[in-house]
């Protein structure tokens, strides 16, 4: 580590998707939890907003490119994808350079509750990272009736990681 190069850095990950129409069959997936619910999120991937913003904080900790980069969905090879297990494979990516310090992530929705389930995602979540689950934080929150998610037309999550200079 040079003079100029911190210990430690801090990366956003910001995540937004629309619920896909009833018809389309597709299940909801947060954090790798399959939530009962009347409608899935539409994308390319399972559309777990939760893992994309998580996978975006810790690239972006990292310095490195957003996840479109290493995962396009213009690609087939990543349709439908299990959002965990892509990442898991970005974790791989930044290396064992960095240390996840933590994660804290904010999923912003009218519906559905996700507290019966926030355990479970950050188990799931840690898994991932290679971490101890006490480093994970997910919450919940609305937007009270406004926007698009206060509409119920979507769901978006932001979330922080901080990684630390050395090995696991």
């Amino acid at each position: 580590m040079t003079v100029d190069e911190p210990g430690f850095r801090v990366g956003l990950g910001v995540d937004v998707h629309a619920f896909a129409p009833p018809e389309a069959g597709r299940r909801l997936v947060l954090g790798g939890v399959e939530i009962p619910h009347d409608r899935g999120l539409a994308g390319h991937s399972d559309a777990d907003v939760l893992a994309h913003a998580v996978t975006d904080a810790l690239l972006g900790a990292a310095g490195l490119e957003d996840i479109g980069h290493y995962f396009p969905d213009t690609d087939p090879e990543w349709k439908d994808a299990d959002s965990i297990e892509l990442l898991r494979a970005v974790r791989r990516i930044v290396g064992d350079g960095w240390i996840v310090g933590n994660v804290d992530s904010v999923l912003v929705c009218e519906r559905p509750k996700i507290r019966d389930h926030r355990r479970k995602m950050r188990e799931n979540l840690a898994d991932a990272l290679g971490v101890d689950v006490s480093r994970v934080s997910v919450r919940g929150t609305t937007s009270e009736r406004l926007g698009f998610t206060g509409r119920g037309e979507g769901i978006a999550c932001e979330a922080v990681c901080l990684v630390q200079r050395g090995e696991r």
